[in-house]
């Protein structure tokens, strides 16, 4: 039977698609154009996909440099077992053989010429595939590694998103993944150390800020103590709770800046204006003194010069009028002085009232000017944020209520002024031996609230005793006296109906039952 023609086959193909009724894409056409030829197409050299494969391949040391070279060139002149070869040695390479030995291996053979007898291939890698479960857990930690970085990288991210999508395939085999994940991991690194260094930088220069509203607010106890706490706040590693606490901070400085700045404005107006209307009247009694006493000198003159009493007379009137005149004149600008002194005095008394006003408003800021912690305004908006977040996390939260034992006695004893530097003290232990996400807050007087985020009651007990053994090493020393602080507390785990109020006050009648069991004391609620 001959053999046909090329365009008859191609015929026959098209006549197949119609009488099957198949869809005339080119897999179909291919498939009939086989069958009916008798022979079998090779498949077409997937040379896009390889190259893709190419970028990615890392190439730091000489052994993979000279395998990426190698890798290049089977690419280029479609040699299938010299990328076959190249892949061998890549598998070399992470099964841990020495740089040096794969240096001085041969060469992958060239491909074998078409007059030569074909050369037998080396056994194939075994390569197992990684388990869909883990291979969709590993893509969802790189995209939310790419999430976290910025955009400057651009590489970083191409190979992250070129990562994803081969985690996404089916049956992904875990050698290039090896690959892939070794050169990701290689830029990371580099992009890891920019974000961690623009994080510093940033740290640095917020504390330089603080550090400068410091030194610019010493007259104001206030806005100096604030500005303190912004400093120590940055001065630790930032945390969302911690960052969260910079920000209530500062917008409180802020408005306190912005009412200074105002009274400020306001005072400077006052005084330029005061000193206006002096320097004008100081002008005004100069110019009627200059003159009076020009006049004077004209009449001195003209008395000199009279022969008689008649010559005298009208100038004696002139004098009379002129001194008249010139009391006149100083009565004005006295009455005119006296009514500037008492607006001045109006103004300073306004400017007090203001100033109660603005201390007024202050203390009712976030922060407890004293102890630098939250006040009640303060503590009302981290707690509902806390409860929000543990309510939608499913994590325990805790609130303890605690009060200073004996604290009365101290201040009757020692002085108030003790008593407050007390409190200040039992203020800085709890920072410093507390959690950076457990919050203080001054509830009033000497007492204390502590709310501890992802604590159970149990751990939450335990903290809080862990406080005071702390508070009992650490004394608090006044006129080289050591003065013993100790306090009782109730704990609380806030459930999931009830409100902070409530949970405050379960934790107040633990604290009650601490001062009844002998003080110095910690009791769940």
């Amino acid at each position: 039977m001959a053999e046909r023609s090329p365009s008859e086959i191609a015929r026959e193909t098209l006549r197949q698609l119609a009488l099957r009724r198949l869809p005339p894409t080119p897999d179909n056409y291919q498939a009939l154009y086989d069958e009916i030829s008798g022979n079998i197409t090779p498949p077409p050299f997937p040379e896009g996909p390889l190259r893709q494969i190419l970028r990615v391949i890392p190439g730091q040391t000489p052994a993979q440099k000279r395998l990426l070279d190698q890798f290049e060139h089977a690419v280029a002149q479609n040699d299938w077992p010299a990328l076959q070869s190249v892949l061998v040695g890549y598998a070399k390479l992470g099964a841990g053989t020495s740089v040096a030995s794969l240096d001085t291996d041969h060469a992958p053979a060239a491909a074998p010429s078409a007059s030569a007898a074909p050369a037998a291939a080396p056994p194939a890698a075994t390569s197992t595939v990684v388990a869909p479960d883990l291979a969709e857990q590993m893509a969802r930690l790189v995209e939310h590694a790419l999430h976290g970085l910025s955009s400057d990288d651009a590489r970083v991210h191409l190979l992250g998103e070129q990562l994803v999508q081969f985690l996404r395939q089916p049956a992904p085999p875990s050698s290039t993944l090896q690959l892939m994940l070794a050169n990701f991991s290689f830029r990371l690194s580099f992009a890891a150390e920019d974000q961690a260094a623009i994080r510093a930088t940033l740290l640095e220069l917020l504390h330089m800020v603080f550090t400068n509203i410091a030194a610019l607010s010493i007259d104001d106890r206030w806005l100096h103590g604030q500005a303190e706490a912004l400093i120590a706040a940055t001065a630790q590693p930032l945390t969302l709770r911690r960052l969260d606490d910079v920000q209530r901070r500062l917008k409180d400085v802020i408005f306190k800046q912005t009412e200074a700045k105002g009274r400020m404005v306001e005072a400077q107006e006052q005084m330029k204006e005061m000193l206006a209307t002096f320097i004008e009247r100081l002008s005004a009694m100069t110019q009627a003194s200059s003159g009076y006493q020009d006049k004077m000198e004209h009449y001195a003159e003209q008395i000199a010069q009279a022969t008689s009493l008649q010559e005298i007379t009208p100038v004696l009137k002139e004098v009379v009028g002129a001194t008249r005149s010139m009391a006149l004149d100083s009565r004005v600008v006295r009455d005119e002085l006296t009514d500037l002194r008492e607006r001045t005095e109006r103004k300073q008394t306004e400017m007090a009232r203001l100033q109660q006003e603005l201390d007024r408003v202050s203390a009712q800021a976030r922060h407890d000017p004293l102890t630098g912690s939250l006040n009640r305004k303060g503590l009302d908006e981290v707690i509902e944020r806390e409860i929000a977040r543990a309510r939608r996390t499913e994590t325990p939260l805790c609130v303890s209520l605690l009060d200073v034992d004996n604290f009365k006695q101290i201040n009757d004893r020692l002085g108030h002024d003790t008593g407050d530097a007390a409190l200040v003290h039992l203020a800085n232990v709890v920072r410093e031996v507390m959690r950076p996400q457990d919050m203080l807050a001054r509830y009033g007087g000497e007492e204390f609230v502590v709310v501890l985020p992802d604590t159970a009651l149990p751990q939450g007990v335990e903290a809080m005793q862990r406080l005071q053994r702390e508070l009992t090493t650490r004394f608090f020393l006044r006129n080289n006296e050591k003065v013993l602080i100790t306090f009782s507390a109730g704990v609380a785990q806030i459930t999931s109906t009830e409100t902070s109020t409530e949970a405050i006050r379960r934790a107040d009648q633990g604290m009650y039952l601490a001062k009844r069991s002998g003080k110095n004391r910690v009791m769940a609620a």
